[in-house]
């Protein structure tokens, strides 16, 4: 099934070329299907480019997906053209009333600032509380996932000797979960961040469940017992060359920046990147929609429970 995406949307044309069927506003009308609302929550500044990677992992489900976008009102994006904004974006205050079956917060550059220096640390702290009761799965993503984990349940975030950048190994810990059902024994991740959450710090919290980890990247994901909230802090969804994009604009600008681990063949930056987490990405997000959304979200979204508790876990 195709996920429904604003017409006119750039990721429409890109999805296109990449055989993943999309539906338009305007053909989805015609069809009696109610599509799982799922509500992405886009911090990262170049929103266009963000909107084709969830796109992309979203539309490629057997499930109908209806995708509202939505970015802060208290920020001011420079990175996205304000006519694609006055478009395709919603504020908060105009979803509010609304319920969603599931929610997408990702991540942000801004994991130098303290979260309460961050100009929308209040307006994402709302989203996140009304999440609570207006939406049946919030998945957070990196800085998403800290600003969550410290929100929620007072857990820091801390830095780190040196930025933790490349694509890196790691391993099911909570043979359970089927977040992960068919997973690899090892899958890869991109990661691309300053900070980091302490697993000592998540396991005294008694309703965290940490899933999966790595020896380099640390703690990767973590759940609510009643699943109402998952935590990811790499970037599943990353395009081939994200990365690769990062690492050139910072070397253009003289910044102090390593190759990307264990993304290049060899390490070596003039050679095409090496992609080693795509098909477990889909996996990630065809469980997530699965499991935690499709088979357990009421027809009637009024009806969201304050917990929901995944048959196998």
């Amino acid at each position: 099934m195709p996920i429904k995406i604003p017409d006119h949307l750039p990721a429409v044309d890109v999805l296109h070329r990449e055989n993943i069927f999309v539906m338009t506003q305007g053909r989805a009308v015609t069809q009696d299907i109610r599509p799982l609302q799922i509500l992405l929550v886009n911090l990262m500044p170049k929103k266009i480019q963000t909107e084709v990677q969830f796109s992309r992992l979203l539309g490629n489900t057997s499930l109908q997906i209806e995708l509202e976008l939505i970015a802060p009102k208290t920020h001011e994006s420079v990175n996205t053209p304000p006519e694609h904004l006055q478009a395709f974006y919603k504020t908060f205050d105009d979803v509010k009333q609304r319920n969603f079956d599931g929610c997408i917060i990702t991540g942000a550059p801004v994991e130098h600032l303290p979260f309460e220096e961050v100009d929308y640390w209040d307006e994402l702290c709302e989203i996140m509380d009304w999440s609570k009761k207006h939406v049946h799965s919030t998945f957070h993503i990196c800085w998403g996932a800290q600003a969550g984990l410290y929100h929620h349940f007072g857990i820091p975030k801390q830095g780190l000797n040196a930025k933790l950048f490349g694509v890196y190994p790691h391993e099911v810990e909570y043979k359970r979960s089927i977040l992960f059902r068919g997973f690899d024994d090892t899958f890869f991740v991109p990661h691309s961040r300053h900070t980091t959450v302490k697993r000592e710090d998540i396991e005294a919290v008694p309703d965290l469940q940490i899933l999966a980890s790595s020896p380099q990247a640390g703690v990767y994901a973590v759940y609510t017992k009643k699943h109402k909230q998952i935590f990811i802090t790499g970037h599943s969804e990353y395009d081939a060359d994200t990365l690769e994009q990062e690492y050139k604009r910072d070397v253009a600008a003289g910044k102090p920046i390593a190759v990307p681990e264990n993304y290049y063949p060899n390490d070596d930056p003039t050679k095409t990147p090496l992609v080693t987490w795509r098909a477990h990405a889909n996996l990630l997000f065809c469980n997530w929609l699965n499991y935690f959304v499709y088979q357990t979200t009421p027809y009637d979204l009024s009806m969201i429970p304050e917990g929901v508790q995944t048959e196998g876990e």
